[in-house]
């Protein structure tokens, strides 16, 4: 059996969270030093460390099985991978920017130009609006295009918005793309049964991860004649875990609750009269 191929980030805001999600999800991805292909042969896996740009690339040709990526470097790459799991990180938004008092709406970039570093997915965004302009391909930042005259837009990846307004931009229009990081997989996959059984198993490891994110343990001491209210707050997955105390009168319960909502539901659970309530973090799960 033929370990399976994995692409990951050598470089850039995805390769750690990215390195940490496969950590969590079992699988050993600690580089010593630079080396650009580590085994792990507890999970049989080999990984390739890559240009984030390069990734859906080589994936798409069948060099490799699966990889992590931006979700703006896959479209853009035009290749046929697909994504099969959104990550929850490395998110950004794609907008078209100018000067401020300049082209406000995607219909003022009619005949314009404009400056990216993704040349293949702005022009597939402008040819479903109907809009011809001229793209002028950069590599690396784009926000000095405008004042420099080589462009009258910039289509480009925001996350916090500080670099464009540094640069005198600001964006307009709806957003191109919602990025982030997100597992890919190559039509060649579907052909190596060991492959696909491979992918299935990394698929639902990541999702345990995703989920033990989103999602912490809640265990609290209850009056019986109070269970039921205090249900309603926990309902759980399928439904919460419930064991009788010693002392009379009262249970234990059990629940998965979302992360963010965990101190509320506490108010809500020693209000109705719950006791001992406890908060605990996941690792990782399966639902």
């Amino acid at each position: 059996m033929a370990p399976l191929r994995f692409a990951l980030p050598n470089k850039g805001s995805l390769s750690a969270p990215a390195a940490q999600m496969l950590a969590e999800a079992g699988y050993r991805v600690n580089r010593s030093g630079r080396e650009l292909i580590v085994a792990d042969p507890a999970n049989d896996v080999q990984f390739f460390f890559l240009r984030p740009r390069d990734i859906a690339v080589y994936v798409g040709e069948g060099s490799l099985d699966v990889g992590i990526t931006g979700r703006d470097l896959l479209l853009d790459s035009t290749v046929s991978a697909k994504e099969i799991l959104p990550l929850g990180f490395g998110r950004a938004s794609f907008y078209f920017a100018s000067k401020p008092g300049g082209i406000h709406d995607a219909a003022g970039l009619e005949g314009k130009r404009i400056a990216t570093s993704y040349p293949n997915l702005v022009e597939a965004h402008l040819a479903d609006l109907g809009i011809k302009a001229h793209l002028v391909r950069l590599d690396g930042a784009v926000e000095t295009a405008v004042e420099l005259g080589v462009a009258d837009a910039i289509a480009d990846v925001v996350e916090t918005g500080i670099t464009l307004k540094t640069s005198g931009l600001e964006t307009f229009g709806s957003p191109i793309l919602k990025s982030e990081a997100v597992l890919i997989q190559g039509d060649t996959v579907a052909d190596n049964g060991d492959s696909v059984r491979a992918v299935e198993i990394l698929h639902r490891r990541l999702q345990g991860v995703l989920i033990a994110r989103r999602y912490v343990i809640l265990d609290f001491d209850c009056p019986v004649e109070a269970q039921e209210e205090a249900f309603k707050l926990v309902p759980g997955i399928e439904s919460p875990t419930v064991s009788p105390l010693a002392r009379e009168g009262w249970v234990a319960v059990r629940s998965l609750v979302p992360r963010d909502d965990a101190p509320f539901i506490m108010d809500e659970l020693w209000r109705v009269g719950a006791r001992a309530i406890l908060v605990s973090s996941l690792d990782t799960c399966r639902i």
